[in-house]
């Protein structure tokens, strides 16, 4: 399997085959290389409706499009027409542009999507590993004086 990234910041990486920029002729290109296609993207202003017709028309025969980063990164009707024209042959979508779902979406009669709830990080052990984290991992930090780990940086918005 070769893996392709995109980035805001592309460098080249060791887990990856290639890195693209984050043009939109990158994003084009990442569609048309690619049989699957992965969006994590945080929600920010420049990611906001990012992925569209226009990618969604560059997408490779027999695609597979999986969003579980955020749902209003992808225009949705864009989805749905990709999807029912069968430009996407399939998609795996774990969030909404408004979630939950509502009960009208077509995305429930499509065929070609697997649906699955947002909550994959509700494990029985989140709690105690979120709590374990802060008090043996930041809290300890915090008290020398030390950088904290898993810092959000509100100017990219996450």
């Amino acid at each position: 399997m070769r893996i392709i990234a995109l980035r805001r910041n592309p460098k080249p990486d060791s887990l990856c085959d290639a890195v693209y920029g984050n043009d939109t002729a990158s994003l084009n290109r990442l569609f048309a290389d690619s049989d699957y296609i992965l969006c994590a993207a945080p929600l920010t202003p420049q990611t906001r409706g990012m992925i569209g017709k226009e990618q969604f028309d560059h997408t490779r025969e027999n695609a597979v499009f999986i969003n579980l980063g955020r749902g209003a990164v992808a225009d949705e009707d864009a989805l749905i027409d990709a999807l029912t024209t069968r430009k996407l042959k399939g998609a795996g979508l774990d969030v909404f542009a408004t979630e939950p779902l509502s009960r009208e979406s077509p995305f429930w009669d499509l065929e070609n999507v697997l649906l699955s709830p947002h909550n994959m990080d509700q494990t029985d052990m989140k709690l105690q590993q979120a709590t374990e984290f802060f008090v043996k991992e930041n809290l300890p930090r915090f008290i020398k004086g030390e950088d904290l780990l898993n810092i959000v940086d509100l100017r990219s918005g996450y």
